[in-house]
C-alpha cells in the first residue's frame, strides 16, 4: 500500500509544479542564508582562536558553507525541472533526472539536519577547546619576546577587558603560573630571590592579577595585588568583591559561543523544515507526473505518494537489491561451475557407465 498516497487533477498538478517552482527559488535564498551563517561562525571562532586549543569544531561551519553552496545548486535546478513539470512532453526530458534529483536533495537535507543537531551538540567539544586554549595563553602570557607568543600578553588582556572577565576558571587561577616576565623582576631584591627559591620549578608566583582583571565598574582604585592578604588592604574582602572581574573567560565565552551556536541551530532548523516540504512537494509531483505518462492521458488524474509501497516492503525491497548486487560479484570455490567443457575435462573414473 503507498504511503502519503493523494490523488491530482490537472490543474492542482499545474499548480504544485508552480508553487513548488516558487519554492524552490525561495530556497536558494536559504542556501545563501546558510552560507552566510557559516561564514558568520567561521570569522566568530577565528576570532579567539588564540585561546583555544584547536580548531577542529570548525567542521560545523564548514559544513553549513558546502550546505548552502550545495542549496543555491540543487534548488536552482530544482525550479527549472518544476517548471518544465507544467508540459508532460517537456517532463520527459526530466523522468530519468528526477530520481536521482530527489534522492540528492534528501541526501542534501539530511546534512542541513546534521548542521542544525551539531550546533546543539558541540558545547562540551568547545568547552574542553576553551579550557586547554585559556590554559596555553595563560602560561605564555609572560613571553612578550618570544616569536609566536609574544601576542597572547596583548590578547587575554583585550579578551578580559572585552567580555568582562578573568583567568580560566576564575581570578584565583593567575595565583599558580607566572604571569610577569623574568626580565622585570629585580633580581637584586631580596623578596624576590627567596620567591623564585621558594618554588620547586624557579617560578615567581603572587597573589595577583594582571590590570586586566580590574573591574571598570569599581568605585575604588583597583587592588590586583596582595589579594590573600586580610591585613594589606583597608576594607579588602569588600575589595575583592569590588574590584575584579568575578567570571573565568571560559565560561563568558561558552556562554557567548553557545548563544550564537543556538541561534544558528535555530535558523538552521527551520531552514531543513522548509527544504523538507519542498522535498515531499517535488516527490508527490514525481510520482503524480510518472503515472500521468502511464495512463497516456495528460488531462486525466493521476495518484502521488511519497512511497509507492509501505516503509516495511520498501525496506526490503531494497535490502533484496542489496543482497542481490552482492551475488553478482561473488566469486563460486567450484572452478568447473559455468565453465564450458568442463564436462570434457572430467577424469574417466568420474564418468557413469555408458
Amino acid at each position: 500500500m503507498a504511503v502519503g498516497k493523494v490523488t491530482f487533477t490537472k490543474a492542482e498538478r499545474d499548480k504544485l509544479a508552480q508553487v513548488l517552482w516558487l519554492l524552490n527559488w525561495i530556497s536558494v535564498v536559504t542556501g545563501l542564508i546558510l552560507f552566510s551563517l557559516g561564514l558568520f561562525l567561521k570569522v566568530a571562532i577565528q576570532k579567539q582562536r588564540e585561546v583555544m586549543s584547536d580548531q577542529d569544531i570548525l567542521y560545523v561551519p564548514h559544513l553549513l558553507i558546502t550546505t548552502g553552496v550545495v542549496a543555491c545548486c540543487i534548488n536552482f535546478l530544482g525550479g527549472k525541472i518544476c517548471y518544465d513539470c507544467v508540459d508532460s512532453v517537456k517532463f520527459l526530458r526530466w523522468k530519468l533526472v528526477m530520481l536521482p534529483y530527489i534522492v540528492c536533495t534528501f541526501v542534501f537535507t539530511f546534512c542541513v539536519l546534521v548542521g542544525a543537531l551539531m550546533c546543539y551538540s558541540i558545547h562540551s567539544q568547545l568547552e574542553e577547546s576553551l579550557f586547554l586554549g585559556l590554559r596555553n595563553a595563560m602560561r605564555y602570557y609572560k613571553d612578550t619576546d618570544t616569536p609566536g607568543r609574544c601576542f597572547l600578553k596583548r590578547t587575554m588582556d583585550t579578551l578580559q577587558i572585552q567580555f568582562q572577565c578573568c583567568g580560566n576558571a576564575g581570578y584565583r587561577d593567575w595565583f599558580s603560573i607566572q604571569w610577569i616576565s623574568n626580565r622585570y623582576l629585580d633580581m637584586t631584591s631580596t623578596e624576590v630571590v627567596d620567591r623564585l627559591r621558594s618554588n620547586v620549578e624557579g617560578k615567581y608566583l603572587m597573589d595577583g592579577v594582571p590590570f586586566s582583571c580590574c573591574s571598570t565598574f569599581s568605585p575604588r582604585p583597583c587592588i590586583q595585588h596582595h589579594l590573600r592578604n586580610s591585613s594589606a588592604h583597608l576594607h579588602h574582602q569588600q575589595a575583592e568583591q569590588l574590584n575584579l572581574w568575578r567570571r573565568g573567560c571560559r565560561q563568558a565565552l561558552l556562554e557567548h559561543y553557545t548563544s550564537i551556536l543556538q541561534s544558528i541551530g535555530l535558523i538552521v532548523l527551520l531552514i531543513w523544515l522548509f527544504e523538507l516540504l519542498v522535498l515531499t512537494g517535488v516527490r508527490y509531483l514525481q510520482t503524480a507526473m510518472e503515472n500521468v505518462l502511464r495512463l497516456g492521458d495528460p488531462d486525466s488524474e493521476s495518484d502521488g505518494w511519497i512511497l509507492e509501497n509501505s516503509l516495511a516492503e520498501t525496506a526490503r525491497h531494497n535490502l533484496d537489491v542489496i543482497k542481490n548486487l552482492g551475488k553478482c560479484y561473488q566469486v563460486d570455490d567450484d572452478p568447473n561451475i559455468n565453465v564450458p567443457g568442463a564436462a570434457e575435462r572430467e577424469t574417466p573414473s568420474r564418468r557413469l557407465p555408458a
